[in-house]
């Protein structure tokens, strides 16, 4: 098991990374580190073993976080910011539908299964809508406290 980061590197954390209770003082849940920020790594170590951490210093939000190597890219490497996180709520833009039968209706709400960040048209998602599990690229979401009403393109 060989770090791909060492002390001092510049990195980016691909996700947003929450108080899993083990940062002091804050409550568990809270955001620490926003997605697409930037760090220096400072410590390389392992947890239980068979996992990497780096103690990662984000210097914009004056953070020490441990972050685990799958969360983690060089700042040189190619970053699509998302509108959307895993486990994220969001609603459909548009009414989906596959060979003409309407899976998704307008505004039906999903949840974020994964982020693929390297999708051939961009970002794009596995949204898990009620009865589907969907690829949809992220022009057709909308966040679900978008009190407006969703416009087709």
């Amino acid at each position: 098991m060989q770090p791909r980061f060492d002390y001092g590197d510049q990195v980016r954390v691909t996700r947003n990374v929450r108080n899993d209770g083990t940062y002091p003082g804050l409550p568990t849940g809270t955001l620490l580190v926003r997605r697409g920020s930037t760090g220096h790594v400072i410590n390389v170590g392992t947890f239980l073993q068979d996992q990497i951490i780096y103690t990662v210093h984000f210097l914009d939000q004056d953070r020490i976080v441990g972050c685990r190597e799958e969360e983690l890219i060089g700042l040189d490497e190619p970053w699509l910011p998302s509108r959307f996180e895993t486990r994220e709520r969001v609603r459909a833009a548009r009414t989906l539908a596959v060979n003409g039968e309407v899976l998704v209706p307008l505004g039906a709400e999903g949840e974020v299964m994964k982020v693929l960040r390297h999708a051939d048209t961009g970002v794009a998602y596995h949204v898990h809508f009620p009865g589907h599990v969907l690829q949809v690229p992220e022009s057709v979401l909308a966040p679900l406290d978008n009190a407006g009403p969703a416009c087709p393109d």
